[in-house]
């Protein structure tokens, strides 16, 4: 039943950011809106006064600037990425994209190797594999692993 449910809250804890992004987003939108309002309120009463709002240009020309910033910190970014990689071997290029996935399937491989090493070592022992099973894959050990394939997937799943 634990294992269960680390399974679950380790899949879930997944998609715990884009949740808290998404309530976010709904009062900034909520925010922004009734600001909105507020501004169209004061518009038309200046207009009614007679002035027009030079401010909303400047606002819409900082609003220009601001985005074209960031767009061309981001192409910078990746620019100088990329540059990292000019000159390098393939292979060198191959190993940059492998480390996360190499840090993984090590430790799956130091995983399977002290489980089949402990049966095995049992079994050229003469232990019976009823007796050492429950010691090799305890609740502890299924309610780890749980986690870590929960969270795998389910990282992968909510960043799509």
């Amino acid at each position: 039943m634990f294992t269960l449910l680390t399974t679950i809250v380790s899949f879930l804890s997944g998609g715990v950011p884009k949740i808290l992004d998404f309530f976010q987003d709904k009062s900034d939108k909520a925010h922004e809106l009734q600001m909105t309002q507020l501004q169209m309120q004061q518009q038309l009463e200046l207009q009614k006064l007679g002035y027009v709002a030079q401010k909303d240009l400047e606002e819409v020309k900082l609003s220009e600037v601001q985005d074209q910033t960031a767009s061309s910190d981001l192409q910078a970014a990746l620019a100088a990425d990329t540059a990292s990689a000019v000159g390098a071997s393939t292979w060198v290029i191959n190993i940059r994209a492998l480390i996360r996935p190499a840090i993984t399937f090590g430790l799956f491989a130091i995983f399977l190797f002290v489980e089949l090493f402990g049966c095995w070592y049992s079994y050229y022992n003469g232990v019976k594999v009823e007796v050492v099973l429950p010691l090799l894959w305890n609740a502890d050990t299924q309610t780890i692993w749980a986690s870590i394939c929960g969270f795998y997937f389910g990282c992968r799943h909510f960043s799509k």
